[in-house]
């Protein structure tokens, strides 16, 4: 009866601190006072125009004055925190070191094909979803965004002379059934797993709140174990899913179509924590969508947004340093134009450019040496990097027969023994080896790919790899690395292509261009420090409660904070989820209890026009 008494008198001191955080010091006006959505305008597909937006070069001249905030990096992360500050009234400047805004969200056009580099498919996106009400307010409405197959994810498992093909299906009881129809001895474990993953994902806010309250606070209550009075989230994080799933069931495939989406996170199961997978699982039960008009319509979107208040993205805008002043807080960034470095000042410094780079590329060395910076750096390591062919091919969808679907291959089904033998290979071997591999087709999903490359489809495909097997050419020019390190990404390239061809085999004589990503390709193209396309390892010790806690978008460094997906996690809803926290963090307001305010107006206010 007393502990009772106690936790209660606790929780309350708990709510009092985390109220007083978001009412202090005159709180920033609410940014989602309001609905701003609008109806969608046409698709823009004259590429000047689009470019003016999203491609627009950085010059001095073109900075605008008295900002408040900037931004390093223009990642939905990054643009996400950058449109809602501009809501809040702030004048944000967001510089970009690529040619084009949007970080994993950016296409490229090459030969009369349109490639998309990271967005492929997104969950969550039905009408007045959290998700959904939060990206319709940064973007006014204007990001349409249209439901892929009800068969939305396949998973093959095997070699061409084994394969056996699982199909996944939108809609939480479809999904549910169609598991066990393809299991039927299997039907109480895939009940067990699907209770496990919507029981986790219940208690996901905890994972929000932790990073929200003061960090000595979340330090305490981990320290003390107070926490888990609360919540059992912390202690479910520190669970590896193949304990889980080998627990649940001796079934191999079974427990592969349990544990094929840790290729959204690229990290195998026995390193990866339960609660990531679970959040994983429930963000697709419900399907996927993609963005109308392809990724770079995300980008072209939210640019007005930020620029309706003053602010403005550039572009070939590399940041060189934070700017630190003599009280030590962070005041500015240095911006390479040629040969000339030019200092912008503004009290507000947000980076999107991951924690590695952040900490150990863009602060002085002297603040880099901090043992809070230190000691957030030795709690992490860098994720796996990725591999991306990028196919062109002649033949619209109808004649080619491809699906608004995802594939996922995988030749073995012990995920863990697969990766683990795929690793340990050398670069000499990697070319005859690609066992691990997604593909999807964007054309497919897209209902506008036709007005815009009629006769033609575009193929993705994606699989993870060492950064050490390119290194030796980290040093080289992009586009002049050589014929050893051409040679060896394009006997990748062809290998994973051979395997692709081979179950899809309609396309073989139809790929008109071929173009090669390599974890090289995303340190240039994305600055991923190390090639990876996840940000740092989302293993067992990156979910650890301590490590939760720790990163935040409030940095050790005063007036500098992080955005997304090192923030919170990986992918699009991560990252986003990063650039929330953030803003929240900038404008002291508990942002998320905002947009659920918004998100019931916006039913009450269309429940009152049907009545």
């Amino acid at each position: 009866m007393w502990l009772y008494a106690v936790l209660l008198l606790f929780l309350y001191f708990i709510v009092r601190v985390y109220r007083r955080i978001f009412q202090r010091s005159s709180p920033s006006p609410n940014p989602f006072a309001t609905d701003t959505r609008r109806p969608p305008e046409p698709l823009v597909t004259d590429q000047e125009a689009r470019k003016r937006v999203i491609n627009k070069g950085f010059t001095a001249d073109k900075v605008p004055e008295n900002l408040d905030a900037i931004v390093i990096g223009s990642g939905i992360g990054g643009l996400a925190t950058a449109a809602i500050l501009a809501k809040a009234g702030k004048r944000v400047l967001v510089l970009e070191q690529h040619s084009q805004a949007g970080g994993c969200c950016h296409t490229f056009i090459k030969k009369g094909f349109e490639f998309d580099v990271g967005i492929h498919y997104i969950g969550d996106l039905y009408e007045r979803s959290f998700l959904r009400t939060l990206v319709d307010q940064i973007s006014d409405g204007q990001l349409e965004w249209v439901k892929m197959d009800d068969l939305f994810d396949n998973v093959i498992l095997g070699d061409s002379q084994t394969w056996r093909t699982y199909p996944l299906y939108s809609g939480k009881q479809n999904y549910q059934n169609g598991l066990k129809t393809l299991f039927p001895e299997e039907k109480e474990a895939i009940d067990k797993f699907l209770e496990l993953v919507k029981m986790t994902s219940k208690k996901a806010l905890s994972l929000v709140i932790i990073k929200m309250i003061p960090l000595q606070l979340a330090r305490f209550l981990i320290k003390t174990g107070i926490i888990h009075w609360f919540t059992s989230v912390f202690k479910l994080a520190s669970i590896p899913l193949s304990d889980v799933v080998n627990k649940l069931t001796k079934n191999k495939d079974l427990r592969t179509v349990m544990c094929y989406t840790c290729g959204n996170y690229g990290v195998m199961p026995k390193d990866a924590s339960f609660v990531m997978h679970a959040l994983v699982v429930q963000h697709y039960q419900n399907g996927a969508w993609y963005p109308k008009g392809g990724a770079s319509e995300i980008a072209f979107h939210i640019i007005p947004v930020i620029k309706k208040s003053g602010g403005d993205v550039l572009m070939r805008a590399p940041v060189q340093h934070i700017l630190i002043n003599e009280d030590g807080q962070a005041c500015g960034v240095t911006v390479k134009k040629g040969e000339e470095e030019i200092n912008l000042f503004a009290p507000v410094v947000i980076s999107d450019a991951g924690i590695f780079n952040t900490y150990e590329r863009l602060l002085p060395h002297e603040l880099q040496s901090k043992p809070a910076i230190q000691a957030q750096l030795n709690m992490v390591r860098h994720g796996i990097g990725g591999f991306s062919v990028f196919v062109g091919l002649n033949g619209s969808k109808e004649e080619l027969k491809l699906k608004a679907a995802n594939y996922w291959f995988f030749q073995e089904n012990n995920l863990d023994e697969l990766f683990k033998k795929y690793f340990t290979l050398n670069k000499e071997d990697v070319t005859k080896e690609c066992p691990i591999m997604f593909v999807s087709f964007p054309s497919a999903k897209d209902p506008t790919w036709d007005d815009r490359y009629a006769g033609k489809s575009s193929m993705i495909i994606v699989t993870l790899t060492r950064y050490e097997w390119f290194e030796d050419w980290k040093d080289e020019r992009v586009k002049k690395r050589g014929e050893e390190y051409e040679n060896l990404k394009m006997g990748i390239a062809r290998r994973l292509i051979d395997q692709v061809t081979a179950y899809f085999p309609q396309l073989k004589d139809r790929i008109e261009y071929i173009k090669v990503g390599s974890p090289l390709s995303n340190q240039f193209y994305i600055a991923a420090s190390r090639g990876e396309i996840y940000g740092v390892s989302h293993d067992v010790s990156r979910f650890a409660a301590e490590a939760i806690a720790t990163f935040r978008a409030k940095t050790p460094v005063k007036n500098l904070y992080l955005t997304g997906q090192d923030v919170f996690s990986c992918g699009f809803l991560g990252a986003i989820h990063g650039g929330l926290l953030c803003a929240s963090a900038v404008l002291h307001r508990n942002l998320y209890k905002d947009i659920m305010n918004l998100k019931k107006k916006i039913k009450n206010t269309k429940v009152k026009k049907e009545a």
